[in-house]
């Protein structure tokens, strides 16, 4: 199965097509012409003026969408890069990748630093890339020049971000700011933990000298009740301004209840979840080992249950790495101490597998798998139109994959820069076999990483 064209057929026995009737598997062959699905036909039905890409009973289905990802340069190209990053995703299935506003230097604030940030991805990308804007107080004259740029919307933090480029905003900032995005057509992304409830926790364990190598220490630091707090925040000042918002990784399953009853009331509001949330429990996590810390925190075994509650009933829409990676040092592997350590997790190549892994085991199908983990975040990303599903007219950005065949994780296998993951030596299903963006072989099993050729896409109106 090699191809060097971005023209040319590919079929299988089952490929997952979205149809007036929903998604599903159906024996079938995509007419790839210049990277872009011309017609889908049956299986039998090819173009013999074309190359045939035979996936035979492997799986072929779209390439992931992930709408969470903090790659970090310019600025901090030593925690990882665009070039790492998107190699990463290459192998993991995975064919449009959209960058935080942080970590990198300068953060993505305005329209010249989105310039920057274009200028150091030349000639490094493997899968296709978009940027977030960000709201941080006093550039609210500068989200005019974000959309020009083509961002989606603009993401901000209620609490410290954990850099000091990026401050955090307040509910005034967010008055001024939110009309703006509205009339616009951005979206507010925010990190929603309020500062209160962090501040007092963390006075209580000083005050209590609580061992900073326990898990349980980190998690009493960012309780339930600082997503829960800004959750309802934003909720009212969506409500108020009738400005589109989406909660980022969301961790506390008791905002749950918030966001459905304001879902149902017709606030534009939407909210995803993380793979590390879904995976892992604070039981997991041992004395130590810091490797799992993120913010806010993994909790325990009933709210993950939660989360998956919140995803079955719609509530929670999708499902994103947060690939959050840092120099190895920062994560105080060696010390185990989980307040001085970075909170960041690097799931970015094992998401196709990880979501599988979970999903099927919970009964769910590749249909709903991919809306939460494709189509809504191409939704979300401004490229709905030609991301996130197999249809005419749509990029012809594929995975072709074996989800019966299972892997242990080998951290030296992973390709982001740092090895650092949670996930090391775990089972997961699902092997990535070939991976397509705009009709480009990016990445095979067999020979590996193709030449990079991915490219920056701006937001469309949906």
């Amino acid at each position: 199965m090699s191809v060097t064209s971005t023209s040319f057929c590919l079929r299988g026995q089952r490929v997952l097509l979205a149809t007036q009737h929903g998604s599903g598997l159906h024996p079938a062959t995509l007419h790839i012409k210049d990277g872009v699905i011309a017609d889908i036909s049956a299986f039998d039905v090819v173009d013999h003026n074309l190359a045939l890409v035979d996936a035979g009973e492997l799986l072929v289905t779209p390439g992931v969408v992930d709408s969470h990802v903090h790659i970090n340069e310019p600025g901090r190209t030593h925690w990882e890069g665009f070039e790492t990053a998107t190699q990463a995703a290459a192998a993991g299935g995975i064919t449009t990748v959209v960058d935080m506003p942080l970590n990198c230097i300068p953060a993505t604030t305005s329209k010249a630093a989105a310039e920057a940030k274009l200028a150091a991805l030349q000639g490094q990308l493997h899968v296709d890339v978009a940027f977030w804007g960000g709201v941080v107080p006093g550039n609210v004259k500068e989200l005019k020049g974000l959309a020009d740029f083509g961002v989606p919307g603009a993401k901000c933090f209620l609490c410290p971000s954990g850099v000091d480029e990026f401050p955090h905003v307040e509910r005034a900032h967010l008055d001024d700011a939110m009309p703006v995005l509205r009339d616009l057509g951005l979206t507010l992304l925010v990190h929603a933990e309020h500062p209160k409830p962090i501040d007092d926790a963390e006075r209580a364990l000083v005050r209590e000298q609580a061992d900073p190598r326990a898990y349980a220490t980190y998690l009493r630091s960012r309780p339930r009740a600082a997503e829960d707090e800004a959750v309802g925040l934003v909720i009212e000042l969506a409500r108020k301004h009738r400005c589109p918002a989406h909660i980022v990784h969301l961790s506390s399953a008791s905002a749950i209840p918030l966001l459905k009853a304001a879902q149902e009331e017709g606030v534009p509001i939407t909210a995803e979840t993380c793979l590390h949330y879904l995976a892992f429990s604070s039981d997991d996590v041992a004395s130590g080992e810091t490797r799992f810390k993120c913010a806010p925190p993994i909790r325990d075994r009933s709210n993950r249950e939660d989360l998956w509650d919140g995803l079955f009933d719609g509530t929670i829409n999708m499902v994103v790495s947060d690939h959050s990676p840092c120099a190895p040092a920062l994560k105080k592997s060696e010390s185990g101490d989980f307040l001085g350590a970075w909170g960041g997790i690097a799931g970015l190549q094992l998401g196709l597998s990880v979501l599988h892994t979970l999903s099927s085991s919970r009964g769910q199908g590749l249909a709903q798998m991919f809306a939460w983990n494709a189509t809504a975040p191409a939704r979300l990303a401004g490229l709905s139109s030609r991301k996130g599903q197999l249809k005419r007219g749509f990029d012809a950005d594929i995975v072709v994959w074996d989800e019966r065949e299972s892997f242990a994780v080998d951290v030296d296998l992973l390709r982001h820069r740092h090895k650092v993951s949670p996930y090391a030596g775990r089972t997961l299903q699902g092997v990535v076999e070939q991976t397509f963006v705009r009709g480009r072989l990016a990445y095979s099993r067999a020979a590996g990483l193709s030449a990079p050729r991915g490219s920056f896409q701006r937001a469309s109106a949906i």
